[in-house]
């Protein structure tokens, strides 16, 4: 057996426990099958040397695992080479129109995620998961989002919750019921400690200026994180906290409050502002969300006079536990 064929073994037994590990039975309900098409995740008819992908998901958005030198990768593809299970990429065009109005929607969520593509025979640097550009919908490219691990430290764990995180997209892609794989984890909030790691330098296709904001971003998050941990305990703050469908930037715990955090790099505070409100609001009051006793817009910058009297109007008149805060640098 070859190194990817034991690596798709090992996620099919694993599986089982999670909820990916039902995609085949899931598949046969959208597509009325009067049976299952295979009965496992990954099937020994589409796994081969370098890469593999979910039985049935030629013509899908499909859960794919491939190795890449030394590391294998693990995640969810749009291959739009031809080949005699897929004639022409006509099939996989408004599947793709769904999967960037999910990522729209909901691209926070896989921050931690990167997606890349191949043309031809070379691979593109990594970058932050977004909307599939319509030039790169062609015959002969590979779109992927996910992630990478050392084939030498494999954690099945991982990769089989990451792809659990995938199951939604899947599901509003192939036109199933997103609702009910949604559902399961609405009104749904999970304080967790502790800082994401994310880089302070990097490469990619982003322009410069697009990275330099991300790039400050992860800067003013981290460092935000270590000061808050130094006031509360690092027990009780955590960064990209999970909150239906959302991801917020940083939560401080306080006894049974919570206090959200939400960060922007503009050059003004009355652009940060501009930027946050409307997401720290959705954040708190969205209908069974988790309310929070404080909500802090955290800006590079120091707020005027003015700025400040707008934060303070927002909160007498509406009554909004709303609150700015500069970066110190």
């Amino acid at each position: 057996m070859h190194f990817l064929a034991h690596v798709a073994a090992e996620i099919n037994k694993k599986s089982k426990t999670y909820e990916v590990g039902k995609l085949q039975s899931i598949r046969k309900k959208i597509n009325n099958q009067s049976r299952l098409s295979s009965s496992q995740l990954f099937d020994r008819r589409t796994v081969f040397e370098e890469w593999g992908w979910h039985y049935g998901g030629r013509k899908e958005l499909q859960f794919n695992i491939g190795i890449e030198g030394d590391f294998l990768r693990y995640g969810v593809a749009f291959s739009l080479e031809c080949s005699q299970s897929l004639p022409s990429i006509e099939i996989l065009i408004p599947k793709i129109a769904l999967f960037n109005e999910y990522l729209n929607e909901y691209c926070e969520n896989f921050s931690d995620l990167r997606m890349w593509h191949y043309e031809g025979d070379g691979r593109s640097t990594e970058y932050m998961p977004s909307s599939i550009p319509q030039e790169r919908v062609r015959e002969g490219v590979f779109i992927f989002l996910g992630g990478r691990l050392e084939k030498s430290s494999i954690d099945y764990g991982l990769i089989l919750e990451t792809l659990d995180r995938l199951l939604p997209i899947y599901l509003f892609t192939e036109g199933g019921h997103p609702s009910v794989a949604i559902k399961e984890k609405l009104f749904d909030f999970r304080f967790s400690a502790g800082c994401t790691k994310k880089p302070s330098v990097t490469s990619g296709l982003l322009t410069q200026r697009e990275l330099d904001i991300r790039l400050k971003h992860n800067d003013y998050q981290s460092n935000l994180c270590s000061e808050l941990s130094n006031i509360y305990g690092e027990e009780n703050v955590g960064t990209e906290i999970y909150a239906n469908g959302l991801s917020i930037d940083l939560v401080v715990k306080q006894g049974e409050s919570y206090w959200f955090y939400e960060i922007k790099t503009a050059s003004t505070a009355r652009a940060c502002i501009r930027q946050a409100l409307g997401q720290i609001l959705e954040y708190s009051y969205w209908p069974g969300h988790q309310r929070a006793a404080k909500l802090v817009i955290v800006g590079s910058t120091v707020a005027s006079a003015e700025e400040i009297r707008y934060i303070e109007y927002l909160r007498d008149t509406f009554g909004l536990p709303l609150e700015y805060q500069a970066i110190v640098h």
